[in-house]
């Protein structure tokens, strides 16, 4: 029956509670990967990966081919992530622990802003329990225990479903780079578990409240451990083979190590670990399948950004490097995909590929204004949501990206790239890399003594200097790019630094 011209609300299934602006708010899904490559999903280009689920939704959204990770590696691009900030301004510039809280906190923020906000899978946050305002989260963080008594809720759950089993019986460490079939049976792998938890909190989802869930999956980071279907997926086949630049000759002779950062352990070495790579992305894009098909089932769908994104890449051999920490593409460059709401001004952005360079900064304030939340001025990012509604909106002219010595005190650099050119500036020798992205998407040809390109060195040199102006010396010393010992691992504005300071 109608009253007035309206329905009974206990009809509308809206709450009492529930304002206009609330209801329009689409949920908000970011599902994510750990540690994969831009060039490792189908759409991207490579047609000896299958990834058919990632792939159907950039059939159904937008795929940004430029996407960056700034300061690529797990916890310094999850900070980025979490607070829509710059590595400066968020002050983690290299491999270091997220801090306990942030002025502006992606789950913090969105709560506030009437969503439920939920987290399932790696977090890497510090304490490991910390929720950084979701409402609740729950966890697989690779063995990992970096606060007293923790167990994540994977292990708990493996010892209750196995007892007695090792979780570890693959027997592969996390930053291995040889890869290996999975000896437990695939439903107690952590690639099945979180698939399956996030379709069970689907399932439970009944709140009258939009929804932001992240999945988080912690593949495929070593180990490249995907059960045997998976692994036999690949098995003698083709792969895109490592790059090798003509500037990497000094990284080929180092210690053979199973975790070795850098060298050449033979074209063969680096093939396999790529198809159990494969095996393992493969593995994750089934569970996104099963995610993608819940959420329709549910009636979530529709009314949903859904987000797809890993925190950085992994170098599986390129130029004899191994792991992440570097400005090279296999490492910084990541994939990156927005599937709008169905009925909105950006669900025409079907199937588009555009070549704005965007970095994870950038979700968080596109999550703001989905939410018609006001984005803070002093928050680095920007919402994509524009250029889903019109590609040829005005966009920033470059990304920058950064990362602290680690591995080796040379491996201490900052980058610019605008997709297309990509200046790297390294803080303790000097050196300089400049690549031509377009012609040599491989980055095996050093252009920086090229007298050919020296007016774009000086001009992408210029735009470095520019960029690490604001922070003084070290950085730059005189007006020019400074050469120094130091190794500053966080910046005046992380939260404990600035603290201290007060």
């Amino acid at each position: 029956m109608k009253v007035h011209g309206l329905l009974p609300l206990a009809l509308t299934g809206i709450s009492l509670y529930m304002t206009g602006q609330e209801k329009q708010k689409p949920n908000l899904i970011l599902i994510m990967t750990d540690q994969q490559r831009f060039d490792c999903v189908g759409t991207m280009g490579n047609p000896f990966i299958h990834t058919p689920n990632i792939d159907a939704i950039a059939e159904d959204g937008t795929t940004f081919m430029h996407a960056y990770s700034s300061t690529p590696s797990s916890t310094p691009a999850r900070a980025g992530l979490l607070t829509g900030c710059s590595p400066w301004k968020h002050g983690m510039l290299g491999y270091y622990k997220v801090a306990e809280k942030y002025p502006y906190e992606m789950p913090q923020m969105l709560k506030e802003a009437g969503y439920y906000t939920f987290g399932i899978g790696k977090m890497h946050y510090t304490p490991q329990r910390n929720k950084h305002g979701f409402h609740g989260t729950f966890l697989d963080e690779s063995g990992r225990v970096e606060s007293k008594d923790f167990v994540s809720d994977y292990r708990q759950w493996f010892a209750m479903e196995a007892p007695g089993k090792d979780p570890d019986a693959t027997g592969i460490g996390w930053n291995e780079h040889a890869g290996a079939q999975y000896v437990l049976e695939e439903n107690l792998h952590p690639t099945q578990w979180t698939g399956n938890e996030a379709i069970r909190f689907i399932k439970n989802y009944d709140l009258d409240k939009p929804l932001f869930l992240k999945i988080s999956f912690a593949r495929p980071h070593s180990p490249y451990d995907p059960p045997q279907r998976y692994a036999d997926m690949y098995k003698d086949k083709e792969v895109i083979h490592p790059h090798i630049g003509d500037w990497c000759s000094s990284f080929a002779d180092r210690k053979n190590t199973k975790d070795a950062p850098f060298g050449n352990f033979g074209e063969e070495h680096a093939i396999q670990s790529r198809r159990y790579y494969y095996g393992a992305i493969t593995f994750v894009d089934d569970q996104i399948g099963r995610i993608i098909e819940t959420l329709k089932e549910k009636g979530l769908y529709d009314n949903s950004i859904i987000i797809f994104v890993s925190d950085h890449g992994d170098m599986l051999g390129d130029h004899y490097h191994w792991r992440k920490t570097y400005a090279y593409e296999g490492s910084s460059h990541i994939p990156f995909i927005v599937k709008a709401p169905r009925d909105s001004n950006y669900s025409a952005s079907k199937k588009a590929r555009l070549e704005q360079v965007v970095e994870l900064r950038d979700i968080l304030p596109t999550f703001l204004e989905a939410a018609h939340i006001k984005q803070p001025e002093d928050m680095d990012g920007k919402s994509v949501l524009p250029l889903l509604k019109a590609p040829n909106s005005s966009w920033r002219p470059y990304i920058d990206m950064e990362h602290a010595a680690i591995y080796e005190h040379n491996n201490y650099w900052a980058g610019l790239t605008d997709g297309k050119i990509k200046y790297i500036w390294f803080f303790r020798t000097g050196e300089e890399q400049l690549f031509d992205l377009k012609s040599d998407p491989g980055e095996t040809k050093n252009l920086a003594k090229n007298k050919k390109y020296n007016k774009e060195l000086l001009q992408w040199r210029d735009y470095m200097t520019k960029h690490l102006s604001e922070r003084g010396e070290p950085y730059v010393k005189d007006g020019k790019l400074n050469i120094f010992e130091k190794n500053i691992l966080t910046s005046p504005n992380y939260p404990e630094t600035a603290e201290k300071k007060k």
